[in-house]
């Protein structure tokens, strides 16, 4: 017999909870900020078209790193195309190349990340790398584990104004292709609940002691 377990969001939760909402699913979430600066540990690729460059940086716990020809430069702070414009401009300035182009793309960004818990096969805090989704960060972690809650699964996003907003998403329905998968931004926290496996109880019983339910002989 599977274990009778109730998990945060579960009936007793509800019964002392008074008639507040769940999360709402899907949705919810304000659109992910993909602007993001680099900071210590994160990598990039750097390509100067028609010079052989060395292509993969990391950058130092000091914010820099260092660069063919323009040595040691501090580029913590820098968007990616800001950093190309940069770098393009020393190395004219410099003399070095009359009149390059210069493209920066950020490969990963480890000085931000995505906190995932629960139950997962690897719960811990993963690198943000531009384009990662729901799916995708449920892989990092190791997948599911057997008890998972696969159809509601909640994301923890901060707004630009600072508030936290929660909202729960189907995995199954992302992998069955009835819905998008969720891309993710730079500080989202993934939180894989457990399956519920209390027995429900009677409808009859539940009305008698849910504070929600509506008085007796008015029509629900």
């Amino acid at each position: 017999m599977l274990p009778r377990r109730v998990l945060g969001g579960g009936l007793a939760g509800l019964l002392l909870g008074g008639c507040s909402s769940s999360p709402v699913r899907g949705g919810a979430l304000p659109p992910p900020n993909n602007t993001y600066t680099l900071g210590p540990g994160d990598r990039f690729e750097l390509n100067v078209i028609g010079e052989n460059f060395p292509k993969e940086y990391s950058v130092a716990s000091d914010g820099t790193v260092d660069l063919p020809l323009l040595h040691r430069q501090n580029v913590a702070g820098f968007e990616a195309q800001d950093l190309a414009s940069h770098l393009r401009q020393l190395l004219i300035d410099g003399r070095f190349l009359k009149d390059p182009v210069v493209i920066v793309t950020i490969k990963e960004f480890n000085s931000k990340r995505i906190t995932v818990g629960g139950a997962v096969s690897k719960p811990g805090d993963y690198p943000y790398t531009p384009g990662l989704t729901l799916l995708r960060i449920i892989s990092n972690a190791g997948g599911f584990t057997a008890v998972a809650n696969r159809t509601a699964v909640l994301i923890t996003r901060r707004t630009v104004d600072g508030k936290r907003v929660t909202a729960s998403f189907s995995v199954d329905a992302i992998s069955e292709g009835r819905t998008s998968d969720v891309p993710l931004q730079a500080g989202d926290n993934v939180y894989v609940n457990e399956r519920n496996f209390l027995a429900p109880l009677p409808e009859t019983s539940w009305r008698k002691k849910s504070p929600c339910s509506s008085p007796a002989g008015r029509s629900s």
